[in-house]
């Protein structure tokens, strides 16, 4: 039957792998396929998120080697090494997961031609509980808001799970860059949805918001990368709050899928003429604003690579509609230092923090103060991640201006209500 190549994207995982089974089922030798492409792999992601990547393509070859396989690692232009490989073992067809971006349909594009005679299977049901285009309302191409999107995502149908090839055959010729033996990945995605569906997933809707508690799954890195299927975390998780997460998710997605230009361009333009003013930006990117709840979630990005959601909201709402500034300079920020810095949540989500994007009330404005106070109520989320004001006490911690003169610590770099006002009157 010859020879397939399973091109490996952000579906690094053997199980529930629509591109691998396909693959494995189509011919008696499969060639598991990753290409790192120097220009996404650049400086502009943090070191721990390029570490994360090895991890997880760590884990997928050890899977493979289980199987009798292994994973094939090419350095380059992805379009490039994939007709290469082709060529070297005589392919008969190329599988691949479909994506939404402009850079995986110029891929895509790209690659139909290089294969020439050779077939590409592109596989739209992969990232997604729900792929962009199943569900559209009528007379248009996506949901641009997501209650009636949900309503129909909720009674979509949706593809069977598919299970871990058995055994997979590598043509030994085809030679491979090293993989460092790490742990994580796929393993490491499956404890801890296990752990979540049997343990913290009860209390999610009560307690997802609760900065200081640990009450979300902290599966979007894997969720990002594919190490879990999103379809199957959703039928294990079963109806609830959190399965609505998922479903912005594909939100997200079908928005991006219509228009791939919102990665930088307003969903819905507001006229804003944002502020340019580095200085103001530097301390936001820093966590050094003088606002603690801002701080905190800033400096949890930097030593985590994650923050959690809550503080995404608080601290996207202080830069794009306190200090007034371009939501595009805090994207590219988040997306730079999170390891789950998925372009579609990423970029939509800034936009309707923004104002720019689907939300119904672009205009609302969060107070970090309120918020602190309603979801961090003993400041034990700015204890932890700002460490010079953990003496405080809660009925300080959250007031900026009570600081001064006893702790090293910075004023804000903005009054709250000013800059309110400033907002509002752009605005309008």
């Amino acid at each position: 039957m010859g020879a397939t190549i399973a091109v490996f994207t952000r579906d690094l995982r053997v199980r529930d792998n629509p591109v691998l089974a396909a693959a494995c089922r189509g011919a008696d030798r499969v060639v598991p396929l990753f290409v790192r492409d120097p220009r996404v792999l650049s400086s502009e992601f943090s070191l721990g998120r390029k570490d994360f990547l090895e991890e997880c393509l760590s884990n997928v070859d050890s899977s493979l080697r289980a199987r009798g396989g292994r994973l094939v690692l090419r350095d380059g232009d992805p379009v490039e090494q994939i007709a290469r490989v082709a060529d070297e073992v005589d392919a008969r067809r190329v599988h691949l997961a479909g994506d939404v971006s402009a850079y995986a349909r110029r891929r895509a594009d790209a690659l139909t031609d290089a294969l020439g005679r050779r077939e590409l299977v592109i596989h739209d049901d992969v990232h997604a509980v729900v792929p962009p285009g199943r569900v559209l309302p009528a007379g248009r191409d996506h949901f641009a808001v997501f209650g009636p999107y949900f309503r129909r995502w909720q009674e979509a149908p949706t593809r069977r799970e598919v299970p871990a090839p058995r055994r997979i055959a590598v043509p030994e010729s085809v030679r491979s860059a090293r993989c460092a033996a790490r742990t994580g990945g796929e393993t490491a995605a499956r404890r801890r949805l296990s752990a979540w569906v049997n343990g913290g997933l009860g209390d999610y809707a009560e307690h997802h918001d609760l900065l200081a508690v640990d009450g979300t799954s902290r599966l979007s890195p894997y969720l990002h990368l594919g190490c879990v299927s999103p379809l199957e975390l959703a039928r294990r998780a079963g109806p609830g709050a959190f399965t609505r997460q998922l479903a912005w998710r594909d939100f997200h997605l079908q928005v991006l899928a219509a228009r791939p230009d919102t990665t930088h361009r307003d969903y819905r333009p507001r006229g804003d003429r944002w502020r340019e003013d580095p200085q103001a930006l530097r301390a936001w990117q820093d966590g050094l604003t003088g606002i603690p709840i801002v701080d905190a979630g800033l400096r949890q990005l930097r030593t985590e690579g994650w923050m959690h959601n809550r503080a995404r909201l608080i601290t996207a709402s202080f830069l794009t509609k306190t200090l007034y500034l371009d939501w595009r300079a805090g994207a590219a920020h988040f997306f730079r230092w999170l390891l789950d810095g998925d372009l579609a949540n990423n970029c939509l989500n800034w936009q309707w923090v923004a104002g720019t994007g689907t939300d119904t009330r672009p205009n609302r404005v969060l107070n970090p103060l309120r918020q602190a106070a309603r979801y961090d109520p003993d400041g034990e989320y700015v204890r932890r991640h700002v460490p010079e004001l953990s003496h405080l006490p809660a009925s300080t911690i959250h007031t900026p201006w009570r600081h001064r003169g006893r702790v090293d610590y910075p004023p804000p770099v903005v009054d709250l209500a000013e800059g309110r006002a400033r907002f509002l009157a752009a605005r309008r």
